[in-house]
């Protein structure tokens, strides 16, 4: 079961449809490294069916201290460097009750 905590749902779109490949293994080896971060227990990578050019991260980090420290990283930094994903919708969210 859930419990509370900094829930994040991000919505990115690839800039570079010739880079698509591309930028989904980076987010998979940014899933990867992100999960090993302290307070961060959720970190999964969504494609869309219909659109491969978009995607869904899904986060849980224990608090927003967690969150923000993910910024800090060098695998975060490193991927957003890249260039390769626009931010279309965030969204932050905790369990209700």
């Amino acid at each position: 079961m859930f419990t509370k905590g900094c829930y994040v749902t991000a919505e990115l779109k690839v800039k570079d449809t010739s880079r698509i490949k591309e930028a989904k293994l980076a987010l998979v080896k940014l899933c990867s490294e992100t999960l090993k971060e302290e307070g961060c227990s959720i970190f999964e990578l969504h494609q869309f069916e219909d659109d491969e050019t978009r995607f869904l991260l899904w986060e849980r980090f224990e608090d927003e201290k967690a969150f923000k420290l993910h910024f800090e990283l060098k695998h975060t930094k490193n991927y957003l460097a890249q260039d390769f994903t626009d931010v279309v919708q965030f969204f932050r969210t905790d369990i209700v009750a």
